[in-house]
């Protein structure tokens, strides 16, 4: 198997899996993805931040809004591997309750990854909310 194709992997499985519980309000899972070093930087919809300290405070701040996940898919529209460097652009396709009423939204996400200790590591994310209409 080819790195990329190891990478996408891991987008599928264990990313996908954490970010259902953080939606389901355990920050646990989302945190174990993200990297261990600096720079670590979150543009999010929601929240921003920056360094571990900020962005952990930010996930646990955000997971304890989410319960309930209904439907949590990630629609790639395009990723790359280069070395140890990775990147992903898509939607993210949300059923959840947030502070307790039904919400249904969709982000377009970019992430950038890098590989530390031969795990690979979430070290940015930017993601804003969509128009309907934006799809590629």
């Amino acid at each position: 198997m080819d790195d990329r194709q190891e990478f996408l992997d891991w987008v599928a499985t264990r990313l996908h899996d954490a970010e259902v519980a953080l939606h389901n309000g355990d920050a646990g899972p989302r945190l174990a993805v993200w990297t261990r070093r600096e720079p670590v930087t979150l543009f999010g919809a929601w929240m921003s931040g920056a360094g571990q300290e900020e962005v952990g405070a930010l996930f646990r701040r955000l997971a304890a809004t989410f319960s309930d996940c209904t439907h949590f898919s990630y629609e790639l529209v395009a990723a790359d591997v280069v070395g140890d460097l990775a990147y992903t652009v898509g939607y993210e396709h949300t059923r959840v309750s947030v502070d307790g009423e039904p919400r249904d939204y969709r982000l377009r996400v970019t992430q950038v990854y890098r590989r530390e200790e031969g795990q690979w590591r979430v070290a940015h994310r930017h993601g804003d909310t969509s128009a309907s209409d934006d799809s590629p």
